[in-house]
């Protein structure tokens, strides 16, 4: 009997607005059987809430703390040295004043804060991604200006800035036995997966510097498969998304609306890539199994992040999670393995296309009703494996 190895979830940092009960709420009457909810939603007036309140708030409404969602201080914390006001948003107006250094500090100790609270909530996986650590120049991904000169050498620099900033965090994550995940991403420290592997070779195979796969950042010449399958072994959390890139408009444009950018996320059945094929490929890769025995579950979580230039954000966000609950968790059973059921349709497959070959080339009435009944059981068939 084919055996789920993935549940339903929903990432909170796309529902900001939302209290955690408001949020959990929402996750549950979407048919969501987990969720990640941001940094910002475990805080409270003053610091954060206690971990009792927040497991006492999941287990009410019967559902799966599935990690929690910390992209917007790590980027701060990595990318304050250049002085960009980019972070502004995700930090204290009063701190957003303050010099670059002080903005650094300000957010390292909060993450510390951050990583002690997940400790104690029993969350090893921290969803995130590293800031601009090598400079807006490299971000960029074109060389104007040159990113190596006869006084300078901006590659070796950002590997030692990166080192040195992020060293008490890694130091803090491994003492407390957590994957910081990061979300290969542009303008942030790694934007494709050899920039990943170039963080972990400078960081002596730091063991904590995970992956939060995400295939709606695959845009720009890596297809997702090719950058999940080089990292593969450090893919310790996911996000399931879609996108479409409109043809003909520039990728690389200074346009604020939505709307008018040539990549735009969609919700999960609409866009360019094949969600049910991302879902076999984390399998494939281990991810699965190495999630369940680092938060010691039964199953991963297909994390929704299901967002639209033109669609609400909550209607959005639920055809998601319906959408991984009815099509994507089902499909597996053992970690590593697929479903007896769709290699019963590809033989099913198989057999029907004999069929239809023969009856091309033939005038007899029972082969052409053979291959109508053969039809049939294959509409049938896929309609019950995908239900």
């Amino acid at each position: 009997m084919a055996q789920n190895c993935f549940h339903s979830s929903v990432e909170g940092a796309q529902h900001g607005a939302k209290s955690l009960a408001d949020f959990l709420d929402y996750a549950k009457r979407s048919g969501a059987s987990g969720a990640q909810p941001s940094n910002y939603m475990l805080q409270a007036p003053k610091g954060f809430k206690s971990a009792k309140e927040i497991k006492d708030t999941f287990a009410s409404r019967g559902m799966s703390l599935d990690g929690v969602s910390a992209h917007c201080p790590f980027w701060v914390h990595t990318s304050a040295w250049t002085g960009t006001r980019s972070g502004n948003p995700f930090i204290p107006a009063d701190v957003a004043k303050k010099s670059p250094q002080e903005i650094e500090k300000w957010a390292e100790n909060y993450l510390l804060k951050v990583l002690d609270l997940c400790a104690e909530l029993g969350v090893k996986i921290v969803p995130m991604f590293w800031g601009v650590a090598f400079g807006w120049e490299l971000a960029t991904g074109y060389p104007w200006g040159f990113w190596q000169g006869g006084d300078y050498d901006l590659i070796k620099e950002g590997k030692d800035r990166f080192v040195k900033k992020t060293a008490r965090l890694r130091k803090h994550a491994n003492s407390l036995g957590i994957y910081l995940c990061h979300e290969i991403h542009p303008g942030t420290a790694a934007m494709c997966a050899d920039d990943f592997n170039l963080l972990v070779k400078i960081c002596d195979g730091d063991k904590c510097l995970g992956v939060n796969a995400d295939p709606s950042h695959c845009w720009e010449g890596e297809d997702w498969e090719t950058r999940f399958r080089k990292v593969g072994s450090r893919v310790h959390a996911c996000h399931v998304k879609n996108f479409v890139i409109r043809k003909g408009v520039p990728l690389r444009m200074m346009e604020l609306n939505w709307p008018g950018r040539a990549m735009q996320f969609t919700d999960l059945p609409s866009g360019d890539l094949n969600m049910v094929r991302y879902a076999e490929m984390l399998i494939d890769i281990g991810y699965p199994k190495r999630y369940c025995e680092i938060m010691k579950k039964k199953t991963a979580p297909l994390i929704v992040e299901a967002e639209s230039a033109y669609r609400d954000l909550d209607a959005a966000s639920s055809n998601g999670i319906a959408y991984v609950r009815d099509h994507l968790h089902s499909q597996s059973n053992e970690f590593g393995s697929i479903s007896f059921l769709p290699n019963a349709a590809c033989l099913t497959c198989r057999v029907f296309l004999s069929l239809w070959e023969t009856e091309k080339n033939s005038r007899n009435s029972e082969t052409q009703k053979t291959s109508f009944y053969f039809s049939e059981f294959l509409s049938f068939g896929l309609r019950n494996i995908f239900r």
